[in-house]
């Protein structure tokens, strides 16, 4: 018998692994994937940590996140400033002083903001609606056009005026010359890959990988007073209500006999016509440099194409819209009958997380099942 079974070893599952373990606590992981570390998993590749499932760059506000990870892993001082190509034109990320430069001519920031307003008055729009309305609020019709239009309809698979508003709220648009994409005091990618801080997460924790809860749920029920479960909602209740939506994406990955393919750890394709949103070249995430500071003869780069999801795909991006707003309150209601079962994480919530808000939520938790009492600690 076990207190905790944990099924999926993510941010979120491993968070709780090492604090109920600490907290005294007999607990067993177990994953359906041969690794652990969920969507965060990193592979090294040509002595180069690749992201196998997309880009993740640690970021946070909350100083308590910061302190908990840095426990784990040591944090190179990485800034994500990202390269928009539209149609061989590149563009700063975010959208900044350099962005509105090459975009209109203008020099300063008063200027820029008289562009903006222009576009924004000329589009007669007054409280936006959906997301189309919103970006042209934010930074114009012509940023718009080029930088975010095609950027995002390929990664929502729908038309921005039928997108919500608030998925480009939190946008960083600026009036200075701060190319860093992220408003965060700490920022970095863990020395070693992200593997490599989750295996550390789970020191002296009992894992068992590539084992689906789902071959054998009864079992693993009888076996532990309480479960974690961090997969999606709606397949553990085998989708009775209907299948919730997400994105999916696919990531075609080379490696290239070159030392440097596009100089820069993400560039974004916003125009509509190129089937990729965005290349990532991985080695860049760490300075172009292995462990030991050498220069690595070699680079490695990942095509990123979104796509809806169906299942046998994995789901990355819950669609937080009306209709699925409702579907995810039926099943969280089917949750919340289930005494024994507690569910967490992004597929668990079916919520966008960032890796630091997961962790908060994880370490809010485990001070729950430990002790009784709530502390917020999420931002």
């Amino acid at each position: 018998m076990y207190d905790f079974l944990i099924v999926g070893s993510g941010l979120y599952g491993a968070t709780l692994a090492r604090q109920l373990k600490d907290a005294g606590k007999s607990v067993l992981v177990i994953d359906k994937r041969p690794n652990i570390a969920g969507n965060v998993y990193t592979k090294k590749m040509e002595g180069i940590n690749v992201h196998i499932y997309g880009a993740h760059i640690f970021h946070t506000n909350n100083r308590e996140v910061w302190d908990y990870v840095n426990r784990f892993a040591v944090f190179n001082r990485f800034t994500n400033s990202p390269v928009a190509n539209y149609k061989g034109e590149l563009y700063s990320l975010p959208f900044n002083m350099y962005t509105f430069n090459k975009m209109w001519g203008v020099i300063t920031p008063e200027e820029a903001a008289a562009k903006i307003e222009e576009q924004k008055k000329a589009a007669g729009i007054d409280t936006p609606k959906n997301l189309e309305e919103q970006a042209i609020s934010l930074v114009g019709t012509d940023i718009y056009e080029k930088l975010i239009k095609g950027y995002t309809q390929k990664q929502w698979g729908r038309p921005c005026n039928e997108l919500p508003s608030f998925i480009i709220k939190r946008l960083p648009v600026r009036l200075t010359f701060d190319n860093n994409y992220f408003n965060a005091l700490y920022q970095g990618i863990p020395v070693g890959g992200y593997t490599k801080m989750v295996e550390n997460m789970l020191d002296g924790i009992e894992v068992k990988l590539s084992t689906d809860y789902f071959d054998d749920r009864d079992h693993f029920n009888s076996i532990a007073d309480k479960i974690i479960y961090t997969g999606p909602i709606d397949a553990y209740f085998e989708y009775r209500l209907g299948n919730l939506q997400y994105r999916s994406v696919r990531f075609e990955t080379e490696v290239l006999d070159k030392p440097n393919f596009q100089g820069n750890a993400a560039v974004n394709y916003t125009d509509a016509d190129t089937p990729f949103t965005r290349i990532i070249e991985h080695k860049w995430f760490e300075f172009g440099k292995d462990e030991n500071g050498n220069d690595l003869p070699k680079t490695v780069i990942s095509r990123e194409y979104s796509s809806e999801w169906k299942p046998g795909d994995e789901p990355y991006y819950p669609v937080n819209d009306e209709k699925n707003g409702k579907l995810y309150e039926e099943y969280k209601a089917l949750a919340e009958k289930e005494e024994k079962v507690i569910f967490g994480g992004r597929l668990g919530e079916y919520k966008y997380y960032d890796m630091d808000q997961v962790i908060a939520v994880a370490l809010d938790k485990a001070r729950e099942l430990v002790t009784g009492t709530f502390t917020i600690c999420s931002q």
